[in-house]
């Protein structure tokens, strides 16, 4: 997203043309917090840090202005549904910054979502109750 929008100049025109386009803005809104995701706040300052010490890659900027523009836009176009920056926002412009490859990004989200993944499991074992009952798998039918 980031690459397509090249400067904070172009946030507001591109995050418009996406809605638009009824495409989802990625990195945007939460299924559990309302507000912007205390985590996006940690690692914005992480990123400002990084930038200070000078290991940046520069996107900060961008990235603060992509985040202004989608949360007016959204706001405007969903008045009743809060979508603010969640984790994968800043998330994958630290990366990007301390130089991990793109193609590893997905895998470093999932490994830092596998104690999770695990205690839901525990938890679900223990209590014989999905933790998201509302949840509905869409993936393929399991093989028999």
């Amino acid at each position: 997203m980031l690459d397509a929008i090249g400067e904070p100049a172009g946030a507001a025109g591109w995050i418009e043309a996406e809605l638009a386009a009824g495409r989802r803005i990625m990195g945007m809104g939460h299924r559990i917090y309302r507000v912007r995701d205390p985590r996006a706040a940690v690692l914005e300052a992480a990123l400002a840090r990084l930038e200070r010490a000078g290991v940046s890659n520069g996107r900060l900027a961008l990235a603060r202005a992509v985040e202004r523009a989608a949360e007016g836009a959204l706001k405007a176009k969903y008045p009743d549904r809060p979508l603010a920056a969640n984790v994968e926002f800043y998330t994958a412009v630290l990366l990007d910054a301390v130089g991990l490859d793109r193609a590893a990004f997905s895998p470093t989200f999932a490994a830092g979502r596998v104690a999770g993944w695990c205690a839901h499991v525990l938890e679900q074992t223990a209590t014989g109750r999905l933790i998201r009952p509302a949840s509905r798998y869409v993936g393929p039918a399991p093989q028999q």
